[in-house]
C-alpha cells in the first residue's frame, strides 16, 4: 500500500530538511517527483541524488509565493503524466519576539509564505488532480499553533493552525471528488530552522519521547497520508510530534 509507483508528486520547500526527505521517499516507493525551493542549486542536487539512485525527478526553482511558480510546477508534473499528490510544506519561522512588537511587514511574510503559497499551490494543484480522477494533499503544519504556543511565534503559530483549516476546507469542498487533503503537525525536527544545538536540545525537552525528530521521520507521516493506505484519511491534522500534545 505504499507503493507509489505511476504516481506523480509535487514537494515545495524540497531543498532541505522535511521537504527533501519526503521527495526522497516519494521517489524511493516509486513516485516521479517535481521539486521546489527558492535556490536552484540546492533543489539540482536533491534531483541529481534522487536520479543516482534511479528516481525520475525534476526541479522548478521559484518562490512559492508566486502564483506562476505553482503553474509551472502542475506543468512540469504533466509531464510525467499528471498529479496525484502535493506536499505544500514550503515555510519560514520568521523573526522572533512579543507580538506587539512585531511589524506588519514581518507578519505578512510569515503568513504569506507560510499559509498564502500553501494556498496558491492548492489553488493550482486541484484542477490538475480532479482531472486524474482524484489525489492527495498533504499540508506541513506544526505543534505550535495548534497544540502549544511558543513565545515569539505568535506569527508562525497563527499560520501553521490556519493550514488545518485549509486542510478543513478543502475537504469539504472537494473530498466527494476523491481529493483527499490532510495535515501533519511535526514536533521539533532537526533541520536548519531548527536552530543552533542549545535551542535544539530545549526542543527536545518539549516532547514525551526526549527528543526532537530526524526529518526522515516526517516524512514517513507525511507518504502515509499521501499513500493509499490512508485512503479513508481526509481532513485530518495527523500529529508526528513525538509526544508533545500528549503532556501538554
Amino acid at each position: 500500500m505504499f507503493d507509489l509507483a505511476d504516481q506523480v508528486a509535487i514537494v515545495t520547500g524540497a531543498s532541505s530538511g522535511i521537504g527533501r526527505a519526503t521527495a526522497q521517499l516519494l521517489a524511493q516507493r516509486g513516485a516521479a517527483v517535481v521539486l521546489n525551493a527558492r535556490h536552484p542549486g540546492a533543489l539540482d542536487e536533491v534531483v541529481h541524488a534522487i536520479r543516482a539512485r534511479g528516481g525520475r525527478a525534476s526541479a522548478v526553482a521559484g518562490d512559492a509565493g508566486d502564483p506562476a511558480t505553482h503553474e509551472h510546477l502542475v506543468a512540469a508534473a504533466q509531464a510525467f503524466g499528471g498529479l496525484d499528490i502535493a506536499v505544500n510544506n514550503a515555510g519560514v519561522v520568521g523573526p522572533a519576539g512579543p507580538l506587539a512588537g512585531l511589524s506588519l511587514d514581518a507578519w505578512q511574510h510569515v503568513l504569506e509564505v507560510n499559509l498564502t503559497a500553501a494556498f496558491l499551490g492548492a489553488r493550482s494543484q486541484i484542477p490538475a488532480m480532479l482531472a486524474r480522477g482524484g489525489g492527495a494533499l498533504v499540508f506541513t503544519s506544526s505543534f505550535v499553533g495548534t497544540s502549544v504556543g511558543i513565545p515569539g511565534m505568535a506569527a508562525y503559530g497563527t499560520a501553521k493552525a490556519g493550514l488545518v483549516g485549509l486542510v478543513k476546507g478543502i475537504t469539504a469542498d472537494y473530498a466527494a471528488q476523491g481529493i483527499r487533503a490532510n495535515a501533519v503537525l511535526p514536533g521539533g525536527t532537526d533541520t536548519p530552522m531548527a536552530g543552533d544545538q542549545a535551542q535544539k536540545d530545549w526542543a527536545a525537552g518539549l516532547h514525551a519521547l526526549g527528543r526532537i525528530a530526524r526529518p526522515e521521520e516526517i516524512a514517513e507521516a507525511i507518504c502515509f497520508l499521501a499513500s493509499p493506505s490512508a485512503s479513508f484519511v481526509a481532513g485530518a491534522a495527523l500529529f508526528a510530534d513525538g509526544g508533545n500534545a500528549a503532556v501538554k
